[in-house]
């Protein structure tokens, strides 16, 4: 239940009261870059940096104080500015950008959901795009004391792509930190169009160029090492042919889920074909109802627990997920036995 305060009687008491808790806002956006950090990886999804920053008391100043035809745009600045905590995510393409917004909606509340380059192309231009996410949380995490410092706080998400990043950095710090003469600024204003429409086309084309490798990966072949483990560039190739309707996942994931598949002393690419075939992955895949576009270090992940269950859970990579796995084990199971007790009271056991 979201808290309700008592709204202030002008924008310096709100600009007072802000000061004066900004620490635990400060709190809870650590918190909250380290919960949507943890969605992210549990899903699978591959993203360059997820940051955070609170609100400063200036911009919440600027914002609470803010009026149109002389009067305040905020009636309730404490609970109407809903960006005090910011979370950023950067993606490599533009599909991990949608792919990230899902399992916000997945697993969060979600309060408002913009798509800003959506908004502008409708609007016929090239400019800021970006992706932002409005969210709280879920009835269930909201109930834990672990996330206590959350309870009744908002935080701004936005995903936007690292060419997206890097236009919309250059072009606030040029336009708010620099000087611009008022005869250039219409030269400025075409140029910055430009370079915006050149980065839409490359993003489209780095999404083109990690499509295609996806599909035209082979499975690679096993060669001797000195190193037990399979290397991670080689799991990703066998993962993108077998789980060819999977994203990408982040590169330091594939490096731990080959140090998993060592303590489970699978050691070569043929082991572990040999263990995924005893699998029945549109089974698996029903059973989890994937609510978003899980990475293959993901679906590698829940075959590994599907097949190997406890044993799996307590391996010493896993030792800082294990509420997780456990949760997802017994999720497992239980759809399973679900799933058996209806075939067996179908009149043809069907």
């Amino acid at each position: 239940m979201r808290e309700r305060r008592a709204a202030p009687h002008t924008p310096e008491d709100a600009v007072r009261t802000y000061a004066a808790t900004r620490p635990q806002v400060e709190r809870a956006t650590r918190e909250y870059v380290e919960l949507v950090t943890t969605l992210l990886d549990e899903a699978g999804i591959n993203y360059l940096a997820v940051t955070g920053r609170a609100k400063s008391i200036e911009s919440f100043a600027a914002k609470a104080g803010r009026t149109v035809d002389g009067k305040p745009v905020y009636s309730d600045p404490l609970t109407q500015i809903t960006d005090q905590i910011g979370v950023r995510v950067v993606t490599y393409v533009l599909a991990d950008v949608d792919a990230v917004a899902d399992v916000l909606a997945d697993q969060l509340h979600v309060l408002d959901d913009r798509d800003m380059g959506l908004e502008t192309a409708q609007a016929g231009g090239f400019g800021y795009r970006s992706r932002h996410v409005l969210v709280e949380l879920d009835p269930d995490r909201a109930g834990r004391e672990e996330r206590a410092a959350l309870a009744g706080r908002t935080a701004s998400v936005q995903v936007r792509t690292v060419l997206q990043h890097a236009w919309a950095e250059f072009e606030h710090d040029t336009r708010y930190k620099g000087t611009i003469p008022e005869e250039h600024a219409p030269d400025l204003d075409r140029r910055f169009t430009l370079a915006a429409g050149l980065l839409e086309l490359a993003d489209r084309e780095f999404l083109t160029i990690r499509d295609r490798l996806r599909e035209g990966l082979p499975g690679a072949a096993d060669e001797p090492d000195e190193d037990p483990r399979i290397g991670a560039q080689d799991l990703a190739a066998f993962l993108a042919g077998r789980f060819p309707d999977a994203g990408w996942s982040r590169t330091d994931h594939y490096a731990w889920a080959s140090a998993l598949l060592l303590e489970l002393g699978i050691t070569s690419l043929r082991e572990l074909g040999e263990v995924l075939s005893t699998v029945d992955t549109t089974a698996l895949n029903a059973r989890m109802d994937y609510r978003y576009p899980p990475g293959a270090v993901r679906r590698l992940d829940d075959a590994l627990l599907a097949v190997h269950g406890e044993r799996y859970v307590e391996l010493t990579g896993n030792a800082h997920r294990v509420t997780l796995l456990t949760a997802r084990l017994a999720r497992m199971r239980h759809d399973e036995t679900r799933r058996s007790e209806t075939r067996a009271a179908s009149p043809r056991g069907e």
